[in-house]
């Protein structure tokens, strides 16, 4: 039988702002001894009063600017109740009826099509604390309390658990090009759930809620197991549980959790201690607007219509911002091609830091004018990053540079083909892919030093 499957996410990206959501708590956790950066906000005591972070709300209005989202005219707060062990109020302060941004879409390519993932809404909340378990014993550290977490939920429109993944991936860069968040799943700054229905039809299907999923491999897996687990489900004659599942990574299996909850559990009412908001006149949009970069779906068409990059250069770019800046910035001194390919290849993200982009061009410069082959400069770039001195030194110091003499490289053919009789019998015999090997050896006897290119002219004109 076939199944149609149907994914919306629920994704919680922290904003890196300096203070906490509603007081004046360092909001940077990272490292930092348990319950140390708490006050009586965050911990919820008796008589306080919440003050909402204006910066986390302009960070969220930027956020659903870059991402197509209607901006409300009017807005508010929620007090959302559930007991937890380390939500130290019985509630949490979120956004039920009135959020900040309505809909809004991110544009995604999987196996090269183009998808665009709608938004339903996009609101701003606060984090809880987090537990941690420690053999038999729960402890709970409230650092995190208070943290400010906007909430992105899409519409139930993900088709495969690939392009779950990937949009994930492309709603990280979003956020890390924004600047509002460092959005690192593995440190919990962007966390994700996900709700899956396998269906026969055109309707959706019962959606099972998937939670503890902390890296975009897990998401894809968890995905993969639980559309596999429905289907089997369906083909045995059984129905679909509404439920919250849990994700077993060590297993590889999702696990039933709880029965899922509808919005009337949480008892929300508008939270009394905050002022309703009208952020179309609480902040300057054009100003918002104008501190939006160019995103990463932007550069990707740039860098291949403009660039001439192949779409997979262009993903692999454009997704890092510090990537992508380094290579506009070799890119303006060398072919954008050969720039892509030896910061894709050759640098990584290590040599970014080592190498600035004019003394990697200065480099590859070389390459394109003959000067040294290829294989010198990938010799040549470890020595860069290990001593810091520029291409154009250590090749002087090291005596790297090509050989571009047709005389002194016709001196070495005639010597390695000489040495290699059999070799040139069966080249003139039909077998024209042994010419590489004819390369390889005066390659070898110039240490790498002869222009190829020749080589193989030389070669080819003398046998």
């Amino acid at each position: 039988m076939t199944y149609k499957t149907t994914i919306g996410l629920e994704i919680h990206v922290q904003l890196k702002t300096k203070s906490k959501m509603f007081c004046g708590c360092d909001n940077n956790a990272e490292g930092v001894q348990p319950n140390t950066l708490v006050c009586p906000v965050c911990l919820g005591l008796p008589g306080v009063l919440p003050v909402a972070n204006k910066q986390a709300i302009g960070w969220t209005l930027k956020t659903g600017l870059a991402l197509n989202s209607k901006i409300a005219e009017h807005s508010k707060f929620d007090r959302k109740h559930y007991f937890y062990p380390d939500l130290p109020k019985g509630y949490q302060i979120s956004q039920y009826d009135l959020p900040f941004l309505i809909g809004g879409q991110v544009e995604i390519e999987v196996a090269g099509d183009k998808k665009i993932i709608e938004l339903t809404r996009i609101h701003l909340e606060e984090d809880a604390g987090k537990l941690v378990h420690a053999g038999t014993d729960s402890l709970v550290d409230l650092n995190r309390a208070g943290t400010p977490l906007m909430e992105i939920v899409t519409e139930p429109c993900i088709d495969s658990p690939l392009s779950a993944k990937i949009f994930l991936q492309e709603l990280r860069s979003i956020m890390r090009y924004l600047g509002v968040s460092s959005a690192d799943m593995e440190k919990g700054h962007l966390r994700a759930d996900a709700n899956i229905s396998v269906s026969a039809d055109e309707k959706l299907g019962v959606p099972v809620e998937i939670k503890n999923m902390n890296s975009f491999k897990m998401v894809e897996k968890a995905l993969l197991y639980e559309e596999k687990r429905q289907r089997e489900v369906l083909d045995a004659g059984d129905k679909i549980a509404k439920e919250t599942r849990g994700w077993d990574d060590a297993k590889g299996i999702t696990y039933s959790q709880r029965s899922k909850e509808f919005a009337q559990d949480y008892r929300y009412f508008p939270e009394p201690d905050l002022p309703p908001f009208e952020p179309t006149k609480m902040f300057d949009l054009a100003k918002l607007k104008a501190e939006i970069p160019e995103l990463p779906a932007e550069k990707r068409k740039r860098y291949q219509s403009e660039m001439g990059l192949s779409l997979q250069d262009a993903e692999v770019i454009a997704i890092d911002q510090e990537m992508a800046n380094y290579f506009e910035k070799t890119a303006e001194i060398v072919s954008p091609k050969l720039a892509a390919n030896w910061i894709i290849n050759e640098l990584k993200i290590d040599g970014l830091v080592k190498i600035k982009p004019e003394d990697l061009a200065e480099l590859l410069k070389l390459i394109d004018s003959n000067e040294i082959s290829g294989k010198i400069a990938k010799d040549v770039l470890p020595q860069m990053l290990e001593t810091g001195k520029s291409a154009t030194d250590i090749i002087a110091e090291k005596g790297l540079k090509q050989i571009g003499s047709e005389e002194e490289i016709a001196k070495i053919v005639d010597k390695i083909i000489s040495e290699n009789s059999e070799i040139v019998s069966s080249i003139k015999a039909g077998k024209t892919s042994a010419i590489g090997f004819l390369v390889g050896q005066v390659m070898k006897e110039t240490k790498g030093q002869a222009n190829p290119a020749m080589v193989n002219k030389i070669i080819n004109e003398k046998i």
